[in-house]
């Protein structure tokens, strides 16, 4: 059994060895795929800036856009300075300030505005890196 099993390896050994071609191969392409594989071998760098766990202050909330843009402008009358969110949380927008790294931060803020914004509190979330300005 040995003996027909390495006679038949030999055989497709053999056959293999004299069919096998040599030939050269011409790949035929557009240019502009080179310049899609170009392009798509780009790194492209994250889409949202990095962020961390921080503190924001919770101004408003209320179903009607208008309501919470307005507290926007208030807000941001008060404090050009300070980035705010208006995120969608069925059925509120919410309105949220700041991208305060400590808690003393976030409540400095919220203790200014008590007497405008009496139902403010602070929330821990993750924030933006805040932005540094320069004059």
């Amino acid at each position: 059994m040995k003996q027909y099993f390495l006679i038949f390896c030999a055989c497709i050994l053999a056959c293999s060895c004299a069919l096998a071609q040599e030939g050269e191969v011409t790949l035929i392409k557009d240019v502009r795929i080179d310049a899609l594989v170009k392009k798509q071998g780009t790194p492209v760098p994250p889409a949202s800036a990095p962020q961390l766990v921080g503190y924001r202050v919770q101004l408003f909330f209320d179903s009607d856009k208008q309501l919470v843009d307005e507290a926007r402008s208030q807000f941001n009358a008060k404090f050009p300075k300070v980035d705010t969110y208006v995120v969608f949380n069925a059925p509120n927008f919410v309105l949220k300030a700041g991208d305060f790294r400590s808690l003393l931060e976030a409540e400095r803020v919220r203790e200014t505005l008590l007497h405008e914004f009496p139902t403010s509190f602070v929330i821990k979330e993750l924030i933006n890196l805040p932005r540094i300005d320069q004059e």
